[in-house]
This record gives C-alpha cells, sequence and structure tokens, in this order.
C-alpha cells in the first residue's frame, strides 16, 4: 500500500500545535491543512525561499492583523503581500486607538444602521471609526511627499510610518500590519486600490486638487521584480494565498508577466498554498487551482507535489498555520524587498530590454 499509515491516537491534555497538526489533521481538509503546515514550515520558510502572502476577505476586522499577520512578518516568514485595501484599511482601526466589539451576527440591521453601527458579520463598531481613520489618512496624504503618483507599495510603505508612530504615540498594545510592514522592509501592495475606503479618500483629494496618486502599471511590473529576482538569484519562489480574489491572481500572474510579456525564461512559482471556501465547478475558485495554474504558467508543473488547496475558513487555518510555523522554524533575516525595488526592477528592465534587442 502506498501512502501515510492511519495510526490513530487518543487525544491529551495540554497538546502542542505541531503534535495536532502533524499526528491528527488526519484526512479531508484535516489532511490539507495539515500538507499547508508542512510545506509553508518546511519546504517554503527554507532559507532561499522568497515568500509572497495574499489577503482578501474581511481578516484584519477580526484582529488577526495583529495575531497572525504581524507576527509573520517581523520573524521574517513573509516577503511581499498582495492585500485588498481594505485589509489595510480597517487593520488602522485599533492602532489609532479605536475599538472593534463580537455580537452575534442575527441582529436589526435597520437599527444599527440608525444607531451609527457598522457591521461586518459578527464585527461592529462605531461609524465615527470610520470617519476618524478617513481623517487620519487624508492628512497624512496631503503631506508634500505623497504629492505624486507612486506604486502602492510605496504608498502603504510610507503611511504605514505614520501608523506607527501614531501607535507609539498612543501606547497603544496594537501593531498594525502595515505598520509592522513599513518597519521591516516587506512591500504591501493592492491590486485593486480604489476599491477600499483608503482609496475613496484618496479620490476626494483628487478631487481637492492634491497630486497623490496610484500607480498601478508599477505595481505590475515591481511584483513581477520581486518573483524574477528571486529565481534569477537561485532561489525560489512560493507563494501562501488566503481567500482568492483579485490578490491571489496579482501575485500569480507575475509569472506570466515575465514569460509571457517580458519574454523571459521561467516555469513559474515553486510553492503554492490557497485556503479557500470557493468551489472550482462555478467558476468561484479565483486565479484556478494550483494544476490548472500550470496551464497559465503560473505554477511550475515539476513542482506540483509542493502545492495544495485546503478548502476551509482562513480564520481557522491562519492562525493554526502561523502558530505551527512560528513553533518550527526559527525568524529567517528580514530580506528587506521594500527597500531592493528600485534595484530589482532595475534588473528586470536590463533583461528585458536585451530580450526586446534579440
Amino acid at each position: 500500500m502506498q501512502g501515510r499509515k492511519l495510526d490513530p491516537r487518543p487525544l491529551t491534555p495540554g497538546i502542542g500545535v505541531d503534535s495536532l497538526v502533524d499526528d491528527f489533521f488526519l484526512s479531508y481538509n484535516a489532511g490539507r491543512l495539515r500538507e499547508a503546515c508542512q510545506i509553508y514550515a518546511d519546504k517554503m520558510l527554507e532559507p532561499d525561499v522568497t515568500v509572497g502572502l495574499t489577503i482578501s476577505g474581511a481578516l484584519t476586522p477580526t484582529g488577526l492583523g495583529f495575531a497572525a499577520f504581524v507576527p509573520l512578518v517581523e520573524a521574517g516568514f513573509v516577503d511581499w503581500i498582495v492585500s485588498t485595501g481594505a485589509n489595510v484599511y480597517h487593520d488602522m482601526h485599533r492602532s489609532l486607538g479605536f475599538s472593534l466589539y463580537g455580537i452575534s451576527p442575527i441582529v436589526d440591521d435597520v437599527a444599527l444602521r440608525r444607531d451609527g453601527i457598522i457591521r461586518i458579520y459578527d464585527i461592529i463598531f462605531d461609524a465615527d471609526v470610520l470617519f476618524k481613520t478617513d481623517d487620519f489618512i487624508a492628512e497624512v496624504l496631503k503631506s508634500p511627499e505623497f504629492q505624486r503618483r507612486m506604486s502602492t507599495a510605496e504608498l502603504h510603505g510610507r503611511l504605514g510610518r505614520y501608523v506607527r508612530e501614531r501607535e507609539k504615540l498612543l501606547g497603544t498594545p496594537y501593531r498594525s500590519l502595515i505598520g509592522a510592514a513599513s518597519e521591516a522592509g516587506v512591500p504591501i501592495y493592492t491590486s485593486s486600490p480604489g476599491d477600499s475606503s483608503l482609496g475613496m479618500g484618496l479620490a476626494s483629494l483628487r478631487l481637492q486638487g492634491y497630486e497623490v496618486g496610484f500607480d498601478p502599471e508599477l505595481d505590475v511590473n515591481e511584483t513581477a521584480a520581486i518573483v524574477y529576482d528571486a529565481k534569477r538569484s537561485g532561489g525560489k519562489s512560493g507563494v501562501l494565498i488566503l481567500g482568492g480574489g483579485s490578490p491571489k491572481n496579482f501575485a500569480l500572474q507575475t509569472e506570466p508577466q515575465i514569460q509571457e510579456i517580458y519574454k523571459l525564461a521561467e516555469k513559474g512559482h515553486d510553492y503554492f498554498i490557497q485556503i479557500t471556501d470557493a468551489r472550482v465547478d462555478t467558476g468561484g475558485l479565483s486565479g484556478a487551482t494550483s494544476q490548472e495554474a500550470v496551464t497559465w504558467g503560473k505554477v511550475d508543473p515539476e513542482q506540483l507535489p509542493d502545492t495544495v488547496v485546503c478548502y476551509t475558513d482562513s480564520t481557522i487555518a491562519l492562525p493554526i498555520m502561523t502558530a505551527y510555523a512560528l513553533t518550527k522554524r526559527k525568524p529567517r533575516p528580514l530580506r528587506r524587498l521594500y527597500d531592493r525595488r528600485e534595484e530589482m526592477l532595475a534588473r528586470l528592465s536590463a533583461d528585458f530590454a536585451k530580450k526586446l534587442k534579440e
């Protein structure tokens, strides 16, 4: 018989997350989550792998920004990020001194609206939290350093410094993803920058005559340059995908961008982990399974054994994967890819220019 012998044992009190995952996540999606944990900790966190993280769904309002994303960033377990703008935006609330609360999702939304309460499923907060966060961001984005078009990574990096300083000033116990990433040199890209309160506020500033703006084309080139540099430096590239949507495809399209658009030889990402509750047969698994992604050049076909799709809720999987990785691996040196964006883009540009002359 091929495969792992299923050898169950009774659970005992005080079991660690590593033993729970390795010895008791045996089959079905528990088995896939075990594979995801093991591929991430044992292979993707090797020194030569550049790790990209994609974030969709309303994960940071739950508290997972401070609880999971920040520890991963500070441990060097994430090197670059593609996130919805909403996850970046809502993660700032606690850092700016505001509170969010958990309730039953069975509520009277008309009454909440009347009382000025915002709801995200079983999370609520006062509408003033949005208004005051918007005011903070607007004042920052009016600063002279923001008065030009820039990549979303640069805008987030600069904004993150202000958020981090506000955290220090308030003495808040919370750390935001944008602030931690700014300090660690981890670039955060938003594939649809206008699709969030941050983008809406920026659009308002443009109507007021400010020059602050996103450069989506630069985002495409910078993210491709990150993957190209990882591979051309003799290393590997891995993606950890939470949910799907635009962030997933934006991270994965870096390989077709290199291969099809720049005409540079490449095979695809080496590691692919996705946590999702979407289905393939309805077309809802946006960006494709790892097997389908092979046909697009997104995933190296020789690396399919190191890919896994786990069909579960990211709010379940992420804390487990984070605790498992922090238990299994020592922190990695920070790659500080944010600081190397121009260098990596110059390398890509030079090789693309050579290809055009062939």
